[in-house]
């Protein structure tokens, strides 16, 4: 099952891919929609208006989950190419709602930086509260996963040893367009691969099954600290082949297509552009 939130005339709408329509779900965007204790079997069953795939307008996933968190250091190679030591637990750091973006939207550069950068990540879309969750409970609540590009403005981000500053920029991340179900992509700990390609070169390519921390473990160790609950977003982390690891670094400068996928979830497709 595929489910979205699209932009429409009316506002915004919760809606299930099915063949090539966009079924309305009854509430105004996913997280809304994920908040129904049978939000899967509400899905199953829902008749609304439709709407065409071609030319629909996604909005954030989810455009106003309670909290996104975001893992540094989870895939091996990155760990190495940024010079640190493997982690004994997950290194966490947080986005807000106004960081996120639609799917498809064109990313502003910021005035402010020339170390513009790219981040493919596989993000955890949570499906039911939960606290202090044990394997099995972590587990049964994960609703899905989802495509994000945690664009990092660099050279505000290395300001100080805390990260935030240089994630959370407004209207940055894009985070779409689907939550693809666990049943879809082989369970709640899938092997997919991940790619970053720009102006179609490919600078990020692995797979979601080399993670350190998998997508169960990180929901079992954040539901730890803080509740989780419906709509919330865990993003896993980026593989090798960021900008500033490389030799000589290399940043978005404007005018680049950035396409950010995984495999059997889908893409984020994303021109940038000057910041006005």
């Amino acid at each position: 099952m595929r489910l979205a939130t699209i932009r429409t005339t009316d506002g915004t709408r919760a809606v299930k891919l099915e063949n090539d329509r966009l079924v309305d779900l009854g509430a105004p965007d996913l997280g809304a929609f994920l908040a129904h204790a049978e939000w899967a079997t509400r899905a199953g069953a829902a008749t609304g208006p439709t709407y065409a795939v071609d030319g629909a307008d996604f909005a954030p996933l989810v455009p106003n989950p309670s909290k996104v968190l975001c893992v540094g250091h989870n895939y091996t190679n990155h760990i190495k190419e940024m010079g640190r030591e493997l982690p004994e637990y997950p290194t966490l750091f947080p986005k807000f709602a106004d960081t996120l973006a639609g799917a498809n939207d064109p990313i502003g550069k910021p005035q402010e930086t020339r170390a513009l950068d790219w981040e493919v990540e596989l993000v955890v879309v949570i499906g039911q509260p939960v606290r202090r969750a044990t394997e099995p409970e972590a587990a049964a609540a994960i609703a899905g996963f989802t495509v994000m590009n945690d664009i990092s403005v660099r050279d505000w981000q290395f300001r100080t040893i805390e990260w935030t500053q240089g994630k959370i920029w407004d209207s940055s991340t894009p985070v779409g367009p689907y939550l693809v179900t666990p049943d879809e992509v082989g369970g709640v700990r899938p092997a997919l691969r991940v790619r970053t390609i720009v102006d179609g070169r490919i600078m990020q390519e692995d797979n979601t099954g080399t993670l350190l921390f998998d997508p169960v473990e990180l929901v079992r160790y954040a539901s730890t600290i803080i509740r989780l609950n419906p709509g919330d977003l865990i993003a896993t982390g980026t593989p090798a082949g960021v900008g500033h690891a490389r030799d000589p670094k290399v940043y978005l400068v404007g005018g680049e297509t950035l396409v950010t996928e995984i495999e059997g979830v889908g893409a984020c497709t994303n021109k940038i552009v000057e910041e006005s």
